[in-house]
């Protein structure tokens, strides 16, 4: 009965992988449930975000000129780059809310790839920013490492097929 039940609560068994994303319906529930407290300050929780980044690889700061000769107390109040950070943490809510539906998730990412392949932007940076999310996550969130194995997995989904499009875009120009 436990089988029959847990099958009807999570529309299937929760602990298949899903051959695109290579997630289970359990870490997308896990992924979900800790990403709404961080998008619920979503401007806040982004600004804080970019600055840990830009502390941690200063050198990142070339690829923003609207803040790259400000000091860090004026990135608040610098238009360009609210705008950037809306825009990061939506299309990473986008992300994380269509977990589901992997493939669109891929051509989001792939289009995300595209946009930052054509600025210069490397998979090293990625992988850097990757690394202060998970810091903060952790410090912030204090995940169980279910949820950060889940998250883990996500980021990995998510930066194949981001780097699908940006290695490439970067070989044409």
């Amino acid at each position: 009965m436990g089988g029959w039940l847990s099958n009807l609560r999570w529309g299937g068994d929760p602990d298949v992988v899903n051959p695109i994303s290579g997630l289970s319906k359990r870490d997308i529930y896990a992924v979900q449930k800790s990403w709404a407290p961080v998008y619920a300050n979503h401007l806040a929780t982004g600004t804080e975000l970019l600055k840990r980044f830009f502390r941690a690889y200063p050198q990142t700061l070339e690829f923003f000129k609207m803040i790259r000769k400000l000091p860090e107390s004026e990135y608040d109040t610098n238009i360009q780059f609210r705008a950037h950070v809306i825009n990061l943490m939506s299309s990473l809510n986008q992300a994380v809310v269509n977990l589901h539906q992997p493939d669109v998730v891929a051509v989001m990412m792939n289009k995300l790839g595209e946009s930052h392949g054509k600025r210069k932007i490397q998979e090293s940076h990625f992988h850097d920013l990757k690394g202060v999310i998970v810091k903060m996550f952790i410090e912030v969130l204090n995940l169980d490492d279910a949820t950060l194995g889940a998250w883990g997995r996500t980021v990995e989904f998510w930066y194949k097929h981001i780097f699908q499009t940006l290695s490439t875009n970067q070989e044409l120009t």
